[in-house]
């Protein structure tokens, strides 16, 4: 009896000691656990979000030329300082086609991206018929009310779709050719007719200067291949030649120097891009303060500060009078003083 009453004892000690074991593992393992999900949440923190607020910006440019290029880039700078990392762009280039703007504003519209910059007349027409719904904001647009075929534009587009004008005045424009060139005759109008924009300046412009007593032709060309003919055409029939803020003279201002400067004819030109590469002298704005400008609008849209349907189109504050000095000089063309020369890009 006594030796069944010791074994009895002992089975009791070993299934208890067994049993604080399985206990102690069970903590233990708890234990590791919970250090593992610590280290892991250490080692990759959760990320960083923005309030909720991640905005993807679509930008369609017509063309890669100065004029536009400096005005992404403004409009990039002030949403990313505005937006910081909360905002991305999809940007992309049409090569100057007006076809394949439409294919990019389709591919934005497919993405739902939260805002779409337009740089150009043709790349704001294919938005606005790509969609109704997306905020629209154009740049380097010269006139709204002709881009999109409204009737007594007021300066408010509404719907979705505002944005900044590269229009500098003019009548300033007449006023300078008139002042540099006071005894010229002919007038020679140089712009692309696929162009509603270059139509609307030059028609605006031919009012000014027939006023002013000059002779005004229109020399229209449809594309850059028959940009050389018709420039050719005009530097002989005209004492000056005057072009707009025109996209396809700007992607080939070369053709256009070097026909008219061995000619002895001056251009005035509707910007500075257009001046620097065969103008002589320029009313201009800064294309990248009116993508600034443009970027300043759409941190407003974007973050329900600003209705984009009562926004109205912003101009540039600033316009200066420039020249270029190097085919002032060959042309021997006498610039007054209050004058800005161009800064050459070399």
């Amino acid at each position: 009896m006594k030796k069944f009453l010791a074994l009895l004892m002992v089975l009791t000690m070993t299934f208890s000691l067994a049993a604080c074991g399985s206990k102690e593992e069970s903590s233990t393992d708890a234990a590791k656990t919970e250090e593992t999900a610590e280290e892991a949440a250490e080692e990759e923190p959760a990320e960083e979000t923005t309030d909720g607020a991640g905005y993807t910006i679509g930008i369609c440019q017509l063309v890669q030329h100065e004029a536009l290029d400096a005005a992404t880039q403004g409009f990039k700078d002030a949403l990313t300082e505005e937006l910081q990392d909360a905002v991305s762009f999809d940007e992309q280039n049409a090569q100057g086609d007006s076809n394949t703007c439409s294919t990019i504003i389709n591919s934005f519209v497919s993405n739902d991206v939260d805002l779409i910059l337009a740089n150009a007349t043709p790349a704001l027409q294919a938005a606005a018929a790509g969609t109704n719904e997306i905020p629209i904001l154009g740049t380097s647009v010269t006139e709204y009310g002709v881009a999109l075929e409204i009737e007594d534009f007021d300066g408010t587009v509404g719907g979705n779709i505002s944005g900044t004008s590269d229009l500098a005045p003019l009548d300033g424009q007449a006023d300078m050719l008139k002042e540099l060139f006071p005894d010229a005759k002919n007038v020679g109008l140089l712009y692309c007719s696929a162009e509603a924009n270059s139509q609307y300046q030059v028609d605006t412009i031919s009012g000014y200067l027939e006023e002013m007593g000059y002779a005004c032709k229109m020399y229209a060309f449809s594309d850059s291949n028959d940009l050389s003919s018709v420039t050719t055409t005009a530097a002989s029939e005209c004492d000056v030649i005057y072009v707009p803020t025109d996209n396809t003279v700007a992607s080939n201002t070369a053709i256009i120097d070097n026909i008219c400067r061995p000619a002895g004819v001056p251009v005035v030109a509707g910007e500075e891009g257009i001046c620097a590469g065969c103008g002589v002298a320029t009313l201009s704005i800064s294309y990248y303060d009116l993508g600034v400008a443009t970027g300043k609008m759409a941190a407003k849209i974007l973050t329900g500060e600003a209705d984009i349907s009562e926004m109205p189109v912003e101009y540039a504050p600033q316009f200066t009078k420039k020249y270029n000095a190097q085919i002032c000089e060959d042309l021997g063309v006498s610039i007054p003083d209050d004058y800005v020369a161009i800064e050459s890009a070399e």
